[in-house]
């Protein structure tokens, strides 16, 4: 498949990274963990062998051992009068035959064999032949075995039960099943300062009050204000929530109690509520101090109806009831801090986040241009870099990167110069860095034959050609025909020259026709079209959908949504859409294949203009694989607008005066 890859520093057009590595944490310590509890089944087992050594195979070793000799030879040593005496048991007979040594020395010789117990003549041979017997002394030891047969079959029950237990998290674990599991990081020991945060300067602010109160209390409670109880940290994965809530903790040099909601949650019913007030106690005896919940969702979500009895998970709903409970239970200013993160707001129950609960939400957004670069600093700041390296042009180069994003780029960056062996990183590492992140992996090994590889030039030149035409379009940095990632065979790159925070409906509609680019430039040189362009096509049909249903841009349904809210934080586009009579859905239908007909006849009209320079551009990217930089640019500004284009933004700007 064939991917364009255009960066636009808006909420709609957000990339996704595949990989997040979370910012590193300078300095860390470990964290302060509880004792171990011993676990009683392997001690039970342990015992249990010990036992069986003592009773069965230590006497083995060390007892008398004796010749065993066949019961055919003892009968006829008895019938030739050389036995003594003898003891005959039920399953052993022990028997003494006299000899004399070399010089007359009589010397006794004991020997045991196995009687038979159909012989029931033996007592008789022994009589006729003046043998001395009788039967062997009563074990004293015997109540050993006795006992150890009563004990023996209750210690391999529990010790197995023990060990079951143990590795499900019982044993005396069990007894403490109801204990937080959160851990617990002693006075400023978090490795984290404000210094370490950049790019979320508002809510860095807004929590630097917290700070202030756990240092000058007095300041506030003088006056009657009173600190939040809860403050809830709202924004998209890989912003910073947690490491926030960890500078707040090192800045203000108090214990901070780290927990995730998930581990609430356990399969028996009451265990979650038992670690809330068993965390919200320890917090209380460690006060002034800060409690920090991660993952809020996982515990806090609405019990409006997650199941057929309207109550959802009754471990989980505990749970929460206790949460809401513990929070209502303390005072504001008893120096217990709350601080909770979560990219799912929408779910959580209304409960939670009225005030008195989750006085203040602060919301953690991705970072804008000055953001990032401030980020770019804190994550090289142990990074040798070249001179050649200028963090605000990457800054420039990365919009909707979220911290994560930034600190994944930096470490992509210095492992490619360090696999080139270079001394510094050089800003060509970082360059290549951000297309990795993008597009993926570069894949030569691919190799593609004659007729595939002229498709791609060409497809690719088409979204470059048209993309230097519409306008809020970004500058067209890069193309190649070096397939990357899963499945793009080439690739253009389009670096927006500022932020943007809102799309104009022209320049939406000029976004659809530079998806459509590829398309139609195969369409005007082959005369036929590939499956290169399906992602395109995806793309560009999504996009008018949401012009038509979320947007509102459409003459004839007018300012009206029928898609319900998307999910703010996750980039989650994949909202289902309101109920709509079959009249309504036509309409949409026909206004969303209007605005891609639409634009799909200007790409064609700008390529036909255009195609000399579409057919030189697409040889001398057939010969070099990849066009960048100036020449690129340079050639690009040769492009000319149709009138078709002028008068089609026209009207689109005209629509609604």
């Amino acid at each position: 498949m064939v991917y364009t890859i255009v960066l636009l520093g808006i909420k709609e057009n957000k990339f996704k990274v595949e990989r997040i590595i979370m910012p590193v944490e300078t300095n860390k310590k470990r964290p302060i963990k509880p004792p171990r509890i011993r676990q009683f089944g392997g001690s039970f087992l342990i015992l249990l062998t010990l036992l069986l050594l003592l009773n069965f195979i230590v006497p083995s070793f060390f007892g008398p051992r004796l010749p065993q000799v066949p019961y055919s030879d003892f009968i006829a040593a008895v019938e030739a009068g050389k036995v003594e005496r003898a003891l005959v048991g039920s399953d052993r007979i022990e028997y003494v035959i006299t000899t004399q040594t070399p010089d007359g020395k009589p010397v006794e010789q004991v020997f045991t064999t196995t009687p038979v117990a159909i012989d029931l003549d033996l007592p008789k041979i022994l009589r006729d032949r003046n043998v001395k017997f009788g039967a062997p002394p009563p074990n004293q030891n015997g109540w050993i075995g006795t006992l150890l047969s009563w004990v023996v079959p209750p210690l391999i029950f529990f010790g197995i039960w023990g060990v079951l237990l143990n590795r499900q998290g019982g044993g005396p674990a069990a007894l403490t099943v109801g204990k937080s599991k959160a851990r617990i990081y002693s006075e400023g020991s978090t490795g984290v300062k404000f210094i370490d945060v950049a790019g979320v300067d508002e809510a860095k602010a807004e929590l630097e009050e917290i700070v202030d109160f756990l240092k000058n209390a007095e300041k506030y409670t003088r006056l009657g204000a009173k600190i939040p109880k809860g403050v809830l940290l709202v924004g998209s994965p890989g912003t910073g929530k947690t490491l926030l809530a960890k500078a707040i903790a090192g800045e203000s040099g108090v214990p901070f109690f780290s927990i995730s909601g998930s581990e609430f949650i356990e399969l028996f019913v009451g265990v979650g509520a038992a670690r809330v007030r068993d965390l919200f106690d320890q917090a209380k005896q460690q006060a002034p101090c800060i409690v920090f919940i991660d993952e809020l969702d996982a515990l806090g979500k609405s019990r409006g109806g997650a199941g057929p009895m309207m109550g959802g998970n009754d471990e989980r709903e505990q749970t929460l009831n206790q949460l809401l409970t513990e929070m209502d239970g303390f005072d504001a200013n008893t120096g217990v801090i709350i601080i909770a993160a979560t990219n799912r707001p929408e779910v959580l129950d209304p409960a939670l986040r009225r005030p008195g609960r989750f006085d203040r939400q602060v919301v953690v957004d991705r970072p804008d241009k000055i953001g990032r670069e401030a980020i770019l600093k804190v994550h090289a700041r142990n990074v040798k870099l070249a001179d050649d390296v200028n963090l605000g042009t990457i800054a420039t180069r990365t919009p909707g990167f979220a911290g994560a994003d930034l600190a994944n780029l930096v470490n992509e960056a210095a492992l490619l110069a360090a696999r080139q062996n270079r001394q510094a990183v050089m800003m060509a590492d970082f360059n290549e860095g951000i297309e990795r992140l993008v597009a993926g992996l570069e894949k030569r090994s691919r190799v593609l034959n004659e007729t595939e590889k002229k498709t791609v030039a060409y497809h690719e030149v088409g979204h470059a050609i048209i993309g230097a035409l519409m306008p809020g379009a970004g500058k067209v940095e890069k193309i190649s025909v070096v397939p990357r990632g899963v499945g793009a065979l080439g690739y253009t790159i389009q670096m927006p020259e500022e932020d943007r925070f809102l799309m104009i409906e022209d320049e939406i509609r000029g976004r659809i026709a530079t998806l459509l680019g590829g398309r139609s430039a195969e369409e005007i040189v082959f005369g036929k079209v590939s499956t290169g362009a399906s992602d395109d096509i995806q793309k560009a049909t999504d996009l008018a959908e949401r012009a038509v249903t979320l947007y509102g841009m459409s003459d004839e349904l007018g300012p009206v949504a029928f898609e319900k809210t998307q999910q703010e934080f996750l980039d989650v586009y994949s909202n289902p859409r309101r109920s709509v009579s079959p009249k309504v859905a036509e309409v949409i239908d026909r206004e969303m294949k209007q605005i891609v007909d639409n634009a799909h006849h200007i790409a064609l009209s700008i390529l036909h203009e255009n195609r000399d320079l579409l057919e030189e551009t697409a040889h001398e990217l057939l010969q070099k694989e990849v066009l960048e930089g100036t020449q690129l640019r340079e050639s690009l500004k040769q492009a000319k607008a149709p009138a078709e284009l002028d008068e089609w933004l026209r009207t689109i700007r005209d629509r609604l005066s």
